[in-house]
């Protein structure tokens, strides 16, 4: 089990996780809430962790990068300890890893099914393009996840904080991003709500 509570989250900004990562040679990019802000170019809201994406093959890669942390794996609100030398079991998709030293979790480090050319969705692997159309590069060299697909994602469980997301974001599409966003719900998600959102705008 892990020595942190599941909320002692003081992460690293997408700058300085950006930072030991500069060098990396294998694909990497920030998801969730921070992409949008890197999208953005400047923090509009509290983001209580970091979430990034590696492929699954480049785990042990990514970990030597960031040897400063302990990783554990997270399944079904299960936390557990991963030895530097154990591999991510098939069924793990997400890694925290913590500054135990510091007593907190830095970073969120997911894993997707795609190659260093291809991103895949992974809650439905028949949604695939070109990795360089699902991802983009901040003015600063930041690799973050193209806002229409973090959209996606947040469709799914649609919090309060992914509604608020959505609201301010959207205004700041362009027709063509408008439209593929309002093509992926009607494909994964028919009858969302932001279908009709997406409408008007």
């Amino acid at each position: 089990m892990s020595p942190l509570d599941d909320d002692a989250w003081d992460a690293w900004s997408p700058d300085e996780l950006g930072q030991r990562l500069r060098n990396a040679a294998f694909p990497w990019y920030v998801a969730g809430g921070w992409a949008l802000d890197v999208w953005h170019g400047e923090q509009t809201r509290e983001h209580e962790d970091l979430e990034f994406v590696v492929l699954r093959k480049d785990v042990a890669y990514f970990r030597s990068i960031l040897h400063e942390l302990d990783f554990f794996t997270v399944k079904d609100g299960t936390v557990e300890y991963l030895p530097p030398s154990a591999a991510v079991p098939s069924d793990v998709w997400q890694l925290w890893g913590g500054d135990l030293q510091q007593g907190c979790w830095r970073v969120d480090m997911m894993m997707e099914p795609g190659t260093p050319n291809l991103w895949i969705y992974k809650r439905d692997r028949t949604i695939r393009m070109a990795r360089s159309d699902a991802v983009r590069v901040s003015s600063s060299g930041i690799p973050y996840l193209a806002p229409t697909h973090v959209l996606l994602f947040k469709a799914v469980h649609c919090r309060k904080k992914d509604q608020r997301d959505f609201d301010f974001f959207v205004q700041k599409f362009s027709m063509k991003e408008n439209q593929l966003l309002s093509s992926l719900i009607k494909q994964l998600h028919p009858g969302h709500r932001w279908i009709d959102d997406l409408k008007i705008r």
